[in-house]
């Protein structure tokens, strides 16, 4: 793997986690209570910490694997982290580390295999960018905890030099001329728990193994068929920045601040001023129903308080006009061929005049024969509009006749205007008389 390469990978990565951590501060705003929330956002919490820590190296993992030597020295390891917790369960963390890694084959027949006997690997740096998940918590209904488990996994860059036999080996592997350290990626993996001592510090233990990307870190290569490993055993203490007003968000349980958040007096306070609101306005939605006259028109719209029950109003609650019944004529009276009658300057039709054409219908359509329906009109408006409005009555008076079952074609219609007055025009009555349509047998 070249590099350059992962060395601008790595690069990347540490730009990455600084305009996270840039932007999710920007995006929160700052906080208005020391008193942390559910849903108050980062800005109440501190996210920022720093460790420090010191542990014993070995070329051997947890899980196992091929080794190119039979037995591990206990060397000493250190390095530093900085982390920024992004959420109450995940965080970003870098961490660099130095130390020194070292193994013999004195369990090997001869204490050697194939001439070599020892290997002794010194790590200038390693440094690296991981993702860091709490996963469990022993105190889980304490608002803050106090035992935290968590796991850890990233990418980073190792530069070390290796020495077989007490001979270094940098210079096999040295990349375009640089012979002083020989430089791989790996991916570490790791466990561990924490313990809260204050607010302000933690202490943690911790286990990871670290995968290389390469067959030399041990000085002894073997064709690329397998890579090369190294643990780290650690113990450490965090101390946690920021303002000592809030909380460490590495700590804050969410569901217990939930239940917690429940049992506060200032949240109770608001429900039951939420409850009166409520109850407020139920009432002054009953006042705007309230009728007190039954006429079926709320009060509060009700223009004509106090109608007596009964009375049938309008929209606004006032009476409605009385309405005056007409008496039809004696049905056994009529002949079917009475003068039909007709207001001012109109064609429509008087509920008066229904028996009579119900009559003249009825004989139409029983006996058969034809009738001549003449139209005319009082002396009022011009004699050409006049015979125009005596036509549109006579046509009204067939319309009604054709809709009641009679065959058009036993209906002739003229219309005469001012002719044929049956009263005189210069008088109101007379005029009223006028205005009429006959009916005629053929």
């Amino acid at each position: 793997m070249n590099y350059s390469t992962l060395k601008k990978g790595l690069a990347v990565s540490f730009v990455a986690l600084m305009g996270a951590t840039t932007l999710a501060s920007a995006q929160d705003a700052p906080a208005t209570s020391s008193s942390a929330k559910v849903f108050g956002g980062r800005a109440q919490y501190r996210s920022w910490s720093i460790g420090v820590n010191g542990g014993v190296l070995s070329p051997f993992v947890a899980i196992g694997g091929s080794n190119d030597f039979s037995n591990f020295d206990v060397n000493l390891g250190y390095g530093i982290s900085l982390r920024k917790q992004l959420g109450h369960a995940f965080g970003l963390e870098g961490n660099i580390f130095r130390g020194k890694v070292s193994g013999t084959n004195k369990d090997m027949p001869g204490g050697a295999v194939n001439g070599i006997k020892e290997f002794e690997t010194e790590m200038q740096y390693a440094v690296d960018l991981r993702g860091v998940v709490n996963v469990a918590t022993v105190d889980f209904l304490r608002r803050e905890n106090s035992v935290n488990f968590f796991v850890t996994a990233g990418y980073g860059l190792v530069a070390y030099n290796p020495k077989v036999n007490g001979v270094d080996q940098k210079g096999k592997w040295g990349e375009k001329g640089d012979k002083d350290f020989v430089k791989e990626a790996y991916i570490p993996v790791g466990a561990g728990v924490k313990f809260k001592v204050s607010d302000r510090v933690s202490f943690n233990l911790g286990y990871t193994m670290h995968f290389i990307d390469g067959d030399n870190f041990d000085g002894v290569y073997a064709k690329a068929t397998t890579k090369d490993k190294f643990s780290y055993g650690y113990a450490g203490l965090e101390f946690s920045l920021g303002s000592k007003s809030k909380p460490n968000l590495d700590w804050v349980n969410p569901l217990a601040l939930m239940y917690d958040e429940l049992k506060d007096p200032s949240l109770r306070q608001e429900v039951e001023a939420l409850k009166t609101r409520v109850s407020n306005v139920e009432q002054s939605v009953e006042a705007l129903k309230k009728d007190s006259d039954g006429d079926g028109v709320a009060d509060q719209f009700d223009k004509c308080p106090g109608t007596p029950a009964g009375t049938a109003v309008d929209g606004s609650g006032c009476p409605l006009p009385k309405v005056e019944t007409v008496v039809a004529p004696n049905a056994s009276n009529v002949t079917g061929f009475e003068t039909i009658q007709f207001e001012f300057n109109s064609s429509v039709l008087k509920t008066e005049s229904y028996p009579t054409l119900d009559k003249l219908s009825s004989v139409l359509r029983e006996n058969g024969g034809k009738v001549t329906v003449n139209g005319y009109a009082s002396s009022e408006g011009t004699a050409a509009y006049n015979v125009k409005l005596s036509k549109d009555r006579a046509n009204s008076v067939k319309t009604y006749l054709v809709n009641s079952g009679v065959n058009a074609s036993q209906v002739v219609t003229k219309g005469h205007g001012e002719a044929n007055p049956i009263a005189s025009n210069d008088t109101e009555e007379g005029r009223i008389q006028n205005r009429r349509v006959e009916s005629a047998r053929n």
